[in-house]
């Protein structure tokens, strides 16, 4: 069973004088990755690579490594605990020592296995995807009602209209959210069911 981390974590070590540093932390959104990769990042590093998992979703980054050394083996990592709606940020200072293509991917993958290793775990509950639009006025409540019913905002799209939204939902939560966002809209907001991408 897919798990997500139940907060931040961190994990520090030195391959042949270069330093590094690896941090995860979970996410309900590629908004909150990106948040995290930004917050977190070091500028006086030599690289902040890192790699994020939300579901069929997922990016890597190199950040200047050579390519498939860094952001992949760190989206390997995550992958091969199985964890998912997790980001991962290994920041480098070069030591001086060349890693070869194979150490560094070793370097970046092991960094983002330990840490996740040693990580608190929270499994994460089947949710069922959804369809849904609401105006702007709206949406501040939708969300809040979403998150009350244990869902995810997967995907937002700002139209000319209002907003077009995927969501996931856990099942046993559908049918009451389903009559708050009737209630909330005057009938107008509709659970669609969404096909689940492979």
């Amino acid at each position: 069973m897919p798990s997500t981390l139940t907060g931040f974590c961190e994990f520090r070590e030195e391959i042949r004088k270069s330093r590094f540093i690896t941090l995860a932390g979970p996410i309900a959104s590629p908004a909150d990755a990106q948040a995290f990769i930004e917050q977190h990042s070091d500028l006086n590093a030599t690289h902040n690579c890192w790699a994020w998992k939300l579901g069929s979703q997922y990016r890597s980054n190199d950040d200047g490594e050579p390519g498939g050394t860094a952001g992949r083996p760190i989206l390997a990592a995550i992958e091969a605990q199985d964890f998912d709606q997790v980001v991962v940020l290994v920041i480098r200072w070069y030591g001086g020592i060349q890693l070869g293509t194979g150490g560094l991917a070793r370097a970046y993958g092991g960094g983002a296995n330990k840490c996740l290793q040693q990580a608190p775990r929270l499994p994460l509950v089947n949710r069922q995807p959804f369809r849904l639009e609401c105006s702007f006025s709206e949406l501040a409540l939708v969300k809040l009602r979403i998150s009350e019913a244990q869902g995810l905002v997967e995907h937002e799209d700002f139209t000319a209209n209002g907003v077009q939204m995927s969501i996931a939902v856990v099942p046993e939560h559908v049918e009451a959210l389903q009559r708050q966002l009737a209630d909330l809209s005057r009938g107008r907001i509709i659970l669609e069911e969404a096909t689940q991408q492979a």
